[in-house]
């Protein structure tokens, strides 16, 4: 078939023979159709131009192609239908795939809550019933629930550096210095914690010095961090012990952290829109920041006016600002950590929170703030 067929169509209905020679796709050679013939010839149907999708139109009209269906609404098949059925087809854009049915709307998903509520609840509340337990029967064993999570946590840590980044932090000193730590807290108080983390520090040296040399600096580097980062600030939980109130004020630390926790949770799962650090925590909002903020100066403001000796509720005010900012600050940097070593738990002791790490992240940092500011309003004793 020559370009004509592009065109308007001819006056008679005779195809002529073609001056130009063979086309490329025409039928096969043959004897010439005349006049008495023409009468026989099935005129080719006319499709008009339509516009696809109401828009600009990029398609070739009137220009003939070499190849290719000739209709725009058909697609190349192993043979010719009869141009009535092409004819009774509705002109689609030759650049969209045919389907057999409309796709249906994709339905709108549900925010999900990102986690196992179910085994969460269940754990927070077995961990919660342990804690109180020791805190309130015997000083001692909660000294010892603490020296416990401290353990764990550095072997968490510890583990995490080796097996993503290759940096081999002695477990050893850290966990013996760690323990030492907390119960020098607890027993001398700050100083008796500051010589033992002077003392772990030296231990993680001295440790290193029996392997190779290749990689000592990251590795005791590490190990003074993860000496600091867990053990030292935990040992501020232990020192909160030793006041004649010890368990009010340690109670009060952990509810403060965890309501600040529960309300960035929850506010920020409903309502939040606008990110606080996208490049280091995609799920955590402003919405969210603004909830911890909030369930936490109520829950201070309650915990220093019934649970402190000497408390007054706007010191809780000014105590549950405090650890909204600190927990969220430790949440943050727990996530740089975890997204540098390309994780996301530091382990999974703990079912549907992950690792113990990922329970006392914003809890470390915490402990200072609290201790400090309790000390500021009540006393030490």
């Amino acid at each position: 078939m020559n370009d004509s067929s592009w065109g308007a169509p001819p006056q008679a209905g005779y195809w002529g023979p073609s001056d130009q020679g063979p086309v490329q796709g025409a039928a096969p050679a043959g004897p010439a159709y005349d006049a008495h013939h023409a009468q026989q010839t099935r005129p080719m149907p006319i499709v008009p131009d339509v516009p696809a999708h109401g828009g600009d139109q990029d398609d070739d009209r009137g220009a003939a192609r070499t190849g290719g269906p000739l209709f725009r609404d058909e697609t190349p098949p192993p043979s010719t239908p009869p141009p009535s059925q092409a004819s009774s087809q509705h002109p689609l854009n030759p650049q969209e795939p045919m389907t057999s049915a409309a796709q249906p709307a994709s339905a709108p998903q549900k925010k999900n809550a990102g986690r196992d509520l179910g085994a969460a609840i269940g754990v927070g509340v077995g961990l919660g019933v342990v804690i109180v337990a020791s805190l309130f029967v015997v000083k001692a064993a909660f000294v010892g629930v603490i020296t416990v999570a401290v353990v764990v946590g550095l072997w968490e840590l510890t583990s995490r550096l080796a097996e993503r980044k290759d940096i081999k932090a002695p477990l050893v000193p850290l966990a013996l210095g760690g323990a030492a730590m907390v119960v020098a807290g607890y027993v001398r108080g700050p100083e008796g914690a500051w010589v033992a983390m002077a003392l772990t520090a030296l231990a993680v040296l001295v440790w290193r010095m029996t392997e190779p040399p290749e990689g000592y600096l990251k590795d005791v580097t590490a190990g003074v961090f993860a000496a600091f980062y867990i053990p030292f600030l935990a040992t501020f939980v232990a020192m909160m012990l030793t006041a004649d109130d010890g368990a009010k004020r340690v109670l009060t630390f952990l509810l403060l952290a965890v309501v600040s926790d529960t309300g960035a949770y929850a506010v920020g799962w409903r309502f939040g829109r606008h990110k606080l650090a996208p490049r280091i925590s995609p799920g955590k909002t402003r919405e969210g920041l603004l909830g911890a903020i909030a369930f936490a100066m109520v829950a201070g403001a309650l915990c220093m006016q019934f649970l402190i000796d000497g408390g007054t509720w706007w010191q809780g005010l000014i105590l549950g600002f405090a650890v909204a900012g600190s927990a969220t600050l430790g949440d943050l940097g727990e996530s740089m950590i975890k997204r540098d070593l390309g994780i996301k738990d530091m382990g999974t002791l703990l079912p549907g929170h992950g690792g113990i790490m990922d329970r006392l992240d914003s809890l470390l940092p915490t402990a200072p703030v609290v201790w400090l500011l309790l000390v500021l309003f009540v006393g030490s004793v």
